[in-house]
């Protein structure tokens, strides 16, 4: 897998739920959260973002698989999340994750 898969994966994913590059720029929150440095973090607790109430209970720490489970199918989940995309695919999920550990705060 080529480095630029997975940001362009990810960079698809962020466009489509309209944060852009807000996502995966530290501190900035738009649209939703930053992503940078989610992995590793608990749910619901990067600053400057209105998360639901659903989310900031889930009490969840991101790793590899409970952003895989997460990134499947949001809302069954976390019920009550305000993430409206999924990404059924598998392999897509696995390149996100990759990225996303990647990106620093």
């Amino acid at each position: 897998m080529s480095a630029a898969k997975p940001s362009l994966i990810l960079r698809r994913m962020t466009n489509a739920a309209g944060g852009g590059e807000s996502l995966l720029s530290p501190g900035v929150s738009k649209i939703g959260p930053s992503l940078a440095g989610i992995v590793g973090s608990k749910s619901g607790a990067a600053p400057g973002y209105n998360f639901s109430p659903a989310l900031k209970g889930a009490n969840i720490t991101w790793d590899e698989q409970t952003l895989d489970k997460f990134l499947e199918n949001p809302s069954a989940d976390v019920h009550g999340t305000k993430m409206v995309i999924s990404v059924p695919n598998a392999e897509h999920r696995q390149d996100i994750i990759a990225y996303l550990k990647t990106l620093k705060p």
